[in-house]
């Protein structure tokens, strides 16, 4: 037996006390009302309501009835809004990894978004690189994590992703600091600095693929996960590395120069397993590429001096994957 509904017409006809009225508001005929009270009567084995005058009154039965019905009915909708609400993401706990060479002024943006959006969800965040972030998502011990495309795996899901482009990061005083923009073949002899293969894969592999096709082959591949072990190895002179402007930014004796012919740009997305996904996700890859969009300006025009701004810039860029 459907108890709740029969639960529900019988507090419409308590409310009420005609059988007429109950079931016009309930939207049905009377007489399957009726059957309804009596089977409901029939399961408790009283009687809920006084049939014997023409007035329909309550019974002390139907009297204690009513007010736990009413109570067990709100519950029911306590419970289905509760349930909604964890459905569409806004409730329980989201387990999310983010590069960890995202500033502070990005993950305020992010995690101010996502209390907006969903404030009942706890948010746990991690600092994981691409790779750490692909194998736990694999795993399932991950719910979501912005990660730097390409990314081989399957069984993942991406969001809408974020396209920056890449510049080479030179010493002010080379004088490849000169020209308006940089051929990646005339980087030939110089070493590269970049993130450790393991951080990012599929990234490390496609950067070095676009610089081999455009004529450079770096002399050796020099890992860096901390930024200003970057700046060091650039500086040291020798190497350059390939970075979105606003890295240079942080370091005043550090040039960008664009590529040319923009041949390389990061991409980043929020990713998620494919199955049985946490419903949070798809909102958590939306208001991340919204993040990304806005904290990332455009690059400078070709010829414009790199000018070091006054503290860190918001965005995310890639030194550890």
């Amino acid at each position: 037996m459907d108890l709740l509904r029969h639960l529900r017409h019988f507090v419409v006809v308590a409310h009420e006390l005609h059988f007429g009225r109950a079931a016009e508001l309930l939207g049905m005929a009377q007489p399957p009302l009726s059957q309804s009270i009596q089977r409901l009567e029939r399961e408790l084995t009283v009687e809920l309501f006084d049939r014997s005058r023409r007035q329909v009154r309550l019974t002390t039965a139907g009297e204690l009835l009513l007010g736990e019905a009413e109570e067990l009915l709100a519950g029911e909708g306590r419970l289905r809004n509760l349930m909604g609400q964890v459905r569409a993401g806004e409730l329980g706990v989201l387990r999310a990894g983010v590069p960890p060479e995202t500033p502070a002024v990005t993950l305020r943006a992010l995690l101010d978004g996502l209390t907006t959006r969903a404030p009942g969800l706890d948010v746990e965040l991690q600092e994981l690189t691409s790779g750490e972030q692909v194998r736990m998502l694999t795993e399932r011990t991950l719910d979501v994590g912005l990660v730097h495309h390409p990314v081989a795996a399957d069984g993942l899901r991406f969001g809408a992703p974020v396209d920056v482009p890449l510049g080479v990061l030179l010493p002010r005083t080379s004088p490849l600091a000169r020209g308006r923009e940089v051929p990646l073949a005339a980087l030939a002899g110089l070493d590269l600095v970049a993130a450790p293969r393991a951080t990012a894969p599929g990234w490390h592999d496609h950067l070095l693929d676009v610089c081999r096709r455009h004529g450079y082959r770096p002399a050796r591949v020099r890992p860096a996960r901390n930024p200003e072990f970057l700046f060091a190895l650039v500086l040291a002179g020798g190497a350059v590395a390939v970075e979105p402007a606003t890295v240079a930014r942080r370091e005043p004796r550090i040039a960008w120069r664009p590529i040319a012919g923009a041949p390389l740009a990061k991409r980043t997305s929020a990713a998620w397993p494919d199955r049985s996904a946490h419903p949070a996700a798809p909102m958590f890859g939306q208001l991340a590429a919204e993040v990304l969009t806005g904290a990332e300006p455009p690059p400078p025009a070709p010829g414009t001096p790199s000018v070091p701004a006054a503290r860190p810039w918001p965005v995310l860029f890639d030194t550890t994957g």
